[in-house]
């Protein structure tokens, strides 16, 4: 909100005849008199002061510094044109309409200039242009080559074409030189940028392939291509693995040195049926007291990535796994994921162990940190493990009948944890995860939904207990230590939230600037076995911040933890592998000065890089995701379905099927009305029949197109469920208007925005402020990424 205000008050400050203002002057022009809104414009106009934006004279009048009136930020595209820009990553995204981009493309470090304020107290983003590219991020990209005629080459000196298959750069085309690598017609391939769209070249690169992948036709290419688009290495380099070949295949008998010797102990992994890497093993113990001995054992990756070796810089490089359909981008080559590091059954293996006595309540009354040897009994599956608890498979019952109290001892445990998690106010969502069925040739057959039953959670519970009890360890010890932190969901979101529940009864208890998780929780347990109950649950996920790494231990909103890190998935996230070896490193006594001032120095910048390259990986996955649901949905054109409105927009409404895959209704199939997009109801309006659809509404749809490349499914509405009630139109306009308004609207809001015309200003010259503005701050799974 802080950036809003700043925004504001430079705008108030320019477009006024006056050169100097008092904080009361501008407070009564920006109606911000109101003690809490003064409180927060002299934090704002000092922060302004400590940059260089605003200056004091003499007199202690404010006025602005010419110089500092543009701001700095790096520029994300949107598929339909238009782009925000972040100055910083705490505060709101400034919007950029899609004629002022000046041909900035993802991830450009920009230089900007605010054109209309935002309203942070009614939740409106400002808007600005781009007035110059400080830094081009994308240096290369990948596409699909079209080779010219002979005469065309000759005639223009190029080879042919290459048209990006990143949806944000769909409206730009890349030339490609006559010279370099020749590939043939439908290639994939790699380019390497040479030119950049300005004026004179308008939403055209120019550039040479480097690398040709393969042809868009071969098994695989769709993934692999959309892998490259996001810069996610597919190989490793020869000499990771070179290092990862020297790594032996069994435990050493001199690695057992100062170890704890746990292999005569009962300990399991449990993970699904496909699991490789399998990074955790657990065992649970009736303590004499009544108390239960939990034990997480981690594989001890850092034992074999050392630091500063080819190993340990392509997994900080690579920081995650990547899972895409039917194949895993590891972090770490298979010799060391699907092998010495992975706890195989029946064979030795180094880990990482926290020991937990935990009490009937769910406290961690003691704890125990340190390297030990397994030797794990067996590798169970969530089916199997479900079957037991469940008592429904003889085959299965028989099979592990010795290890049935066993099992049976950890869903006792696994209840009193979620139990306490949910009394501090933990959030459980109940989100549904989509398994998508290939064959062979990676075309898609059918979809699966998972469903997570008592071994699942019971494994989440025990991770969720090791990470928090490794966390709160060094939190209390006050050394350097990398954390998982959840920030509270930022104001607007949970106003939005609060006013959206509204529309089903449902009133929420707090303030929305401070609104406790156990309080959203409640409202999920209110709508629980509701139909609405996959729409409110869905909308409190878009109202939460997402998580990422820190190095400062602020807590974990979500979890209702007051500490929490990520200890338990080091095969396949850099950041837990990092904690290992923060662990190692306190283990020798003392701790000196030097161990200290390395971490507190290099842990910033792991925990800023892992955070990028997580949201890299969950938006391949979700392009990939979507990409297969459009290739399986292809040839059911003209099939009807059952759907539930899922999102609201002004060109139209999403409905999600059962089978989770989502699709568009534009605005422009609904023949009958004009509507009318009302914001704060998120609902669509018919202007004159005052039919609503909302989110949440049951709908009966017929599928008229999915398309792979642009991955893209539409929908038409066949019929909806009555919404009871009425919704009051802002700008209800006469019939003779509403038509012409109505004509003109569907025009602009057509699905795939036409590129515009008009032209940005060119920049001759380098701006005065280039070489004086300051620097912006540019900065899933088992465990639901947590």
């Amino acid at each position: 909100m802080t950036s809003s205000i700043k925004e504001t008050v430079i705008k108030f400050m320019t477009e006024s005849k006056k050169q100097t203002f008092s904080l009361e002057q501008i407070a009564e022009g920006l109606q911000l008199q109101k003690s809490k809104d003064f409180k927060l414009l002299v934090q704002t106009v000092a922060q302004m002061e400590r940059e260089g934006s605003v200056l004091f004279n003499a007199k202690g009048k404010i006025k602005l510094n010419k110089q500092e009136s543009f701001l700095e930020g790096t520029f994300r595209a949107n598929e339909r044109g238009f782009g925000f820009v972040t100055v910083e990553e705490d505060e709101d995204d400034i919007f950029i309409p899609k004629d002022f981009t000046n041909f900035a493309i993802e991830g450009d470090k920009v230089a900007i200039e605010i054109m209309k304020s935002g309203n942070p107290l009614d939740s409106q983003a400002a808007e600005g242009k781009v007035i110059d590219i400080l830094e081009r991020k994308t240096t290369q990209l990948v596409g699909i080559f079209y080779a010219y005629s002979e005469a065309d080459i000759q005639k223009s000196g190029l080879y042919g074409m290459v048209v990006p298959k990143d949806k944000k750069l769909n409206k730009y085309r890349v030339f490609i030189a006559d010279d370099g690598i020749k590939p043939e017609e439908g290639s994939v391939v790699s380019v390497e940028i040479t030119h950049y769209p300005d004026n004179d070249h308008t939403h055209s690169f120019e550039g040479l392939v480097k690398q040709v992948i393969g042809h868009k036709n071969d098994p695989g290419m769709d993934i692999l291509s959309i892998c490259l688009a996001h810069g996610i290495p597919v190989e490793f380099d020869d000499k990771t693995l070179e290092e990862a070949e020297k790594v032996p295949d069994n435990v050493l008998e001199k690695e057992l040195a100062g170890r704890v010797d746990l292999r005569d102990e009962t300990i399991v992994t449990i993970d699904g049926e496909e699991a490789k890497d399998l990074d955790d093993a657990v065992r649970v113990k009736k303590l004499d007291n009544g108390n239960f001995l939990l034990g997480v054992y981690i594989a001890d990756v850092s034992h074999y990535v050392q630091e500063n070796t080819a190993l340990d810089n392509e997994a900080s490089d690579r920081a995650t796994s990547v899972y895409l359909t039917d194949r895993v981008i590891p972090m770490l080559p298979r010799k060391l994921s699907n092998g010495i590091c992975s706890l195989n059954p029946q064979v030795d293996r180094l880990v990482m162990a926290c020991e937990m006595e935990i009490d009937l309540v769910g406290r961690v009354v003691s704890h125990d940190i340190f390297e030990a040897v397994i030797h794990s009994t067996a590798r169970m599956t969530y089916t199997a493990v479900n079957e037991i608890l469940e008592k429904s498979n003889e085959e299965t019952l028989e099979k592990y009948k010795d290890l049935i109290p066993y099992f049976e001892e950890m869903g006792e445990l696994h209840k009193i944890l979620d139990h306490m998690r949910t009394q501090r106010g933990a959030i459980s969502f109940e989100d549904r995860e989509a398994k998508i069925i290939v064959d062979d040739e990676g075309h898609p057959l059918g979809i699966e939904l998972r469903e997570r039953k008592d071994a699942e959670r019971l494994i989440e519970s025990f991770m969720l207990a090791a990470n928090e009890t490794v966390a709160k360890h060094y939190t209390q010890l006050k050394l350097p230590f990398i954390y998982r932190i959840h920030e509270h969901p930022k104001e607007e979101k949970v106003q939005r939230f609060f006013e959206f529940v509204t529309n089903f009864g449902i009133l929420v208890k707090g303030k929305k600037d401070d609104v406790s998780p156990k309080e959203l929780q409640r409202v999920l347990d209110d709508v629980a076995g509701k139909p609405e109950q996959p729409v409110v649950s869905m909308m409190l996920l878009r109202s939460m911040q997402q998580a990422r790494y820190e190095e400062n231990p602020i807590g974990h909103y979500g979890l209702a933890a007051d500490d929490y890190t990520h200890f338990t998935s080091p095969i396949r996230r850099y950041p837990d592998l990092i904690v290992h070896r923060l662990i190692k490193s306190y283990m020798k006594k003392p701790i000196s000065d030097e161990t200290i001032a390395k971490w507190e120095e290099i842990l910033p910048d792991i925990a800023d890089h892992s955070s990028k390259m997580e949201r890299r990986a969950v938006q391949a996955e979700r392009e990939t995701d979507s990409m297969k649901k459009a290739e399986f949905m292809a040839d059911k054109i003209d099939e009807e379905f059952d759907g539930i409105i899922t999102s609201i927009t002004k060109f139209g409404m999403f409905v999600e099927l059962p089978n989770t895959i989502e699709g568009l209704i534009h605005v422009s199939q609904l023949k009958d009305d004009y509507f009318q997009f009302v914001e704060n109801h998120l609902a669509l309006v018919g202007e004159r029949t005052g039919v609503i659809y909302r989110i949440g509404q049951q709908v009966k749809i017929k599928v008229v197109k999915a398309d792979p490349e642009t991955r893209e499914i539409d929908f038409e509405l066949l019929s909806a469920e009555p919404v009871t009630g009425k919704i009051e139109l802002p700008n209800k306009r006469n019939n003779k208007d509403g038509k012409k308004h109505h004509q003109r609207e569907r025009k602009s809001q057509h699905y795939s925005d036409k590129d515009s015309k008009k032209k940005p200003r060119k920049n001759k010259k380098q701006p005065f402020y280039k070489s004086v503005a300051k620097k912006g701050k540019g900065k899933g799974n088992r465990n639901k990424k947590r």
